[in-house]
């Protein structure tokens, strides 16, 4: 054996146990122990016990029929209902774990408690809704919802800047950064050792010696292998205030579903950004993973940064288990001129409603002209298809921008398989060719446009913390519209005659993830 042989097959060990001893895998390997001594009861059951499957039958049936008449989206019916008939043994007792148990009851509590901070928390500054009522009814009665559903209210007195890419979005986030003089709120889903996150963490220790406040959550699941374990006790080491959001945990939690999807930077009250990038290196493209890093963000300045403040500080809280917030002392104070309308809103699975689809559908169903979406995943439920499919058929030129080189190949394939219906109803679908696309906007008729974190997929609407900036009559709409065109050329449109070309194979693929996509 050659020594470069050698050598790759030792690389090739150290990357098996360093997979071997990470706290996803040994997570999973729990929890599907877990699940296994479950079955292995229940078929042991089962095969000793001959009326015992008569009686799953008839349990399977009472489930089914209360999945039917519970208040969940269809597709999640569906898909519920075809686990349990198809798997009577193994489908019931899930379904009255994940969806039935008293777990779900309890965090059901819990969200509400979290519901009563946001609806205690808004702030009746800036409401200016009646402004818009008298040039575009349809416009304010969306803002409308936002408001009475994310407690958000609608701001003037707010500048936005739109970045069409992740460098240009770090140059400010930096910029903006060496500013700060009281306080730095960071929110990120993902989080990354690296040139982003290193020059970032070097500007919070000189603000920590200035005697700025710092505090800093993330997700426990999106920084899985990508923060070094105890890596919060290093940052609190540092003086940053530090909370991991939903401790990844080896148990059957339904809890653990619900992750913080948010991008959220706050400085001082008076400056916040969001968008779709997160701290890690290939969304300012330093490294390479799925070629060229298509992303996008947005900043505001001014009174909506409020708005932005309010919904750092409630997650925070919410996840340190506290219930008292203290707002007063991270008011801004900055006079912006107003640009346009400028609505920051959150949603969650902690909503009774579903914000974030609910507000992409106001805009879906009330353009006239054209509407411009851009999303690194589409899996959609049929009120999202028939409300795009519905605009394409009335005249109004949908666009739609996904990856053309996918980052989870299963759910790319369920992307897919949402394109025929979409053509067949005029949508035009374009793949971004350089790479992978994670932003996630939308824009219509040239007057509104919503920038965030939140996905046109299940998890961003039912089961993620998402947060996003809508935009009305703002510079930044043209600035949207603008970079969609640009980024369109850059893309190949997808036709239908490509769609029926993919073998029956990948078809039965796509059909079998599509019906379990509520899940994924």
């Amino acid at each position: 054996m050659t020594i470069k042989a050698l050598s790759g097959r030792c690389k090739a060990l150290k990357k098996v146990f360093k997979i071997l001893q990470s706290k996803i895998f040994i997570t999973a390997l729990l929890a599907f122990i877990q699940l296994a001594v479950l079955f292995y009861f229940v078929i042991s059951f089962a095969n000793k016990f001959v009326w015992y499957y008569a009686i799953t039958t008839v349990i399977s049936i009472l489930i089914v029929l209360d999945i039917a008449n519970e208040d969940m989206n269809p597709s999640f019916k569906l898909t519920w209902i075809i686990a349990v008939l198809i798997f009577p043994i193994w489908g019931a007792p899930l379904y009255l774990i994940f969806a039935k148990s008293k777990q779900s009851y309890r965090i059901g509590k819990r969200f509400k408690s979290y519901r009563l901070m946001m609806r205690n928390a808004m702030s009746s500054a800036g409401d200016s809704i009646h402004e818009i009522e008298a040039e575009d009814p349809e416009i304010a009665r969306q803002m409308k919802y936002i408001k009475k559903t994310a407690y958000a209210p609608v701001y003037k007195n707010t500048s936005a800047k739109y970045f069409s890419s992740g460098e240009d979005y770090f140059k400010a986030v930096v910029r903006e950064l060496t500013r700060a003089e009281k306080f730095i709120f960071i929110e990120y889903f993902i989080i990354e050792q690296g040139k982003m996150f290193g020059d970032i963490l070097e500007i919070l220790k000189t603000k920590i010696s200035e005697g700025v406040e710092v505090r800093l959550m993330y997700d426990d699941f999106g920084t899985i292998q990508k923060l070094p374990k105890g890596y919060d006790k290093y940052l609190e080491g540092l003086g940053i205030s530090v909370s991991v959001f939903n401790r990844i945990r080896p148990s059957l939690d339904t809890f653990l579903n619900y992750r913080d999807h948010r991008k959220i930077l706050v400085i001082d009250g008076n400056t916040a950004f969001t968008g779709g990038i997160n701290l890690a290196d290939e969304y300012i493209n330093e490294v390479e993973r799925f070629g060229h890093w298509k992303d996008t963000g947005i900043m505001i300045k001014g009174e909506a940064v409020t708005k932005m403040t309010e919904t750092f500080l409630q997650l925070w809280h919410f996840s340190r288990g506290e219930s008292k917030v203290d707002y007063d002392e991270y008011l801004g104070d900055l006079e912006c001129e107003s640009d346009g309308y400028i609505q920051p809103y959150a949603d969650g699975p902690s909503n009774d409603q579903l914000i974030c689809e609910l507000a992409y559908l106001g805009i879906i169903n009330s353009a006239t002209k054209n509407l411009y979406i851009t999303t690194p995943y589409l899996i959609l439920d049929n009120e999202m298809t028939t409300a795009l499919t519905h605009a394409a058929m009335s005249g109004v030129d949908v666009r739609i921008i996904t990856p053309h080189i996918p980052d989870k190949k299963t759910v790319f394939a369920v992307t897919r398989s949402n394109y025929r219906a979409l053509l067949n109803a005029g949508v035009r679908i374009y793949e971004y060719t350089p790479g992978f696309i994670h932003a996630k906007s939308i824009a219509a008729d040239g007057k509104i446009c919503v920038v965030g974190t939140a996905n046109f997929d299940f998890r961003s609407f039912y089961l993620h913390f998402e947060n996003c900036i809508l935009a009305y009559k703002s510079k930044c709409v043209k600035e949207v519209e603008s970079d969609f065109w640009e980024t369109m050329e850059k893309s190949q449109e997808v036709t239908i005659e490509q769609i029926n070309k993919k073998g029956a194979l990948y078809a039965l693929l796509q059909a079998v993830l599509k019906v379990f996509s509520p899940l994924m």
